[in-house]
């Protein structure tokens, strides 16, 4: 979808790992600070993995309202509230300072999976002589759960909550595929307020892959193990790259009509070229082969009108097992072939379906500086993977420009081109 520069970012809000709020978060990758750390929101004794992306000392109540909400807001829906407040606050808009018909927002979200400790009264119930009876838990989940308990479980409740806290009555909607699901939602956003259906939109993700039943289904096969060392755990295309390290958070975007946002007066904080997604459908039964990254690379410059040379940089999945991370870097040099690539992952892990707009977060805040942020524990390079990886130390004099990807192992990936304001 091209664009033209006719939609632009006012506004962004992010709840990660390495900080709550763009400045927290800008800073921690100027001291090239690690958000990866042991796992202590529940007892991860019992885990073969006890470290990942946590965030730490978040207040659900300095953002939620009303209170009562919380009670029906999973962990990961708390950060994406909180994501939103943040990215209107900076944007400067409050209630009543938009047309509430032409607010709308989009969202991408995970699976969210049931607290244990909501289900452990009504499990204990449900025993006889030993022995789990569905009979018994028939009866008991009418008497012991929250009678709102599955809200808290739904995809579709994160757009819900902000919509009704900032009173954005236009388009409403809930995308759940895997880790493209912000960076699709961010393409929805914008194709919204291109048709003419919106002003302003709240696009964003947010995931919790820390969740203990969702690592326990998961398992830990595509894990890192670097438990000695876990700060230095999450290492996309070096040679010594052993795994993935989950994280949770969020990350908001305030999506804005040109028109819009010079009326008002709005601060700009990057301009959105283009966005472009692809398929390979055979991905699930062959494996991921790269051809839809490719494709969508392709894809995006064209919308955007762009040639390799004039992207400053790209912001990689770099998810850090060993086999995605060869075909993606593959696929980039492919493509776009040395320009620098950054893999915000390296920080604070894999968020899931907030990764891709707290990623291009990253970048966007990047471009206003005239920096590329860094890779951590870039080290050794591996042949197999031969994109320029910025390491060390930010990278300037670049084209203000980036492409941002995300693909999932169903075959599915996303581009989108931004860049700076002026």
């Amino acid at each position: 979808m091209n664009l033209a520069s006719d939609i632009l970012f006012t506004g962004l809000g992010v709840v990660s790992p390495i900080g709550i709020g763009c400045e927290a978060f800008w800073n921690a990758f100027a001291a090239r600070e690690s958000g990866i750390r042991l796992i202590n929101s529940f007892d991860s004794s019992a885990l073969s993995v006890r470290f990942g992306g946590q965030i730490p000392g978040f207040d659900p109540k300095l953002y939620v309202r009303p209170r009562k909400s919380l009670k029906v807001m999973s962990r990961e829906i708390q950060y994406g509230f909180a994501a939103a407040d943040l990215a209107m606050n900076d944007a400067g808009l409050s209630a009543g300072s938009i047309d509430p018909d032409r607010f709308g927002v989009v969202f991408g979200n995970d699976m969210i999976y049931a607290d244990l400790e909501d289900l452990e009264s009504t499990y204990r119930r449900s025993k006889c002589n030993g022995q789990f009876e569905f009979p018994l838990w028939a009866e008991a989940i009418h008497e012991e759960l929250h009678p709102l308990w599955l809200l808290k479980h739904l995809p579709n409740m994160t757009a819900s909550h902000i919509a009704i806290a900032h009173d954005a009555r236009g388009p409403n909607n809930s995308i759940v595929l895997g880790d493209v699901s912000s960076l699709l939602a961010i393409a929805e956003a914008a194709s919204v307020i291109q048709r003419g259906w919106a002003d302003v939109m709240l696009a964003g993700g947010t995931g919790c892959r820390l969740h203990p039943t969702a690592l326990v289904a998961r398992g830990d096969a595509l894990l890192s193990h670097r438990a000695d060392d876990f700060r230095r755990a999450c290492r996309p295309f070096d040679r010594d790259r052993d795994g993935l390290v989950n994280g949770e958070g969020a990350g908001v975007i305030v999506l804005e009509s040109r028109a819009h946002a010079e009326r008002r007066g709005a601060r700009i904080r990057g301009r959105l070229l283009a966005t472009a997604s692809r398929c390979e459908p055979t991905a699930r039964r062959d494996g991921f082969t790269g051809s839809s990254l490719r494709s969508v690379i392709r894809a995006v410059l064209d919308q955007a009108r762009l040639t390799p040379s004039d992207i400053g940089h790209v912001n990689a999945h770099g998810v850090s097992t060993i086999d995605m991370d060869r075909i993606e870097a593959s696929a980039i040099v492919a493509e776009l072939g040395n320009v620098p690539v950054t893999a915000p992952k390296s920080f604070f892990g894999h968020i899931g379906a907030g990764g891709g707009v707290v990623e291009l977060i990253a970048s966007l805040l990047g471009l206003e500086a005239g920096l590329v942020v860094p890779t951590l524990n870039y080290e050794l390079p591996d042949p197999l993977c031969p994109v320029q990886v910025v390491r060390d130390e930010p990278l300037a004099g670049r084209p203000p420009t980036a492409i941002a990807v995300n693909v999932c192992s169903t075959g599915q990936a996303v581009a989108v081109a931004v860049a700076a304001a002026h």
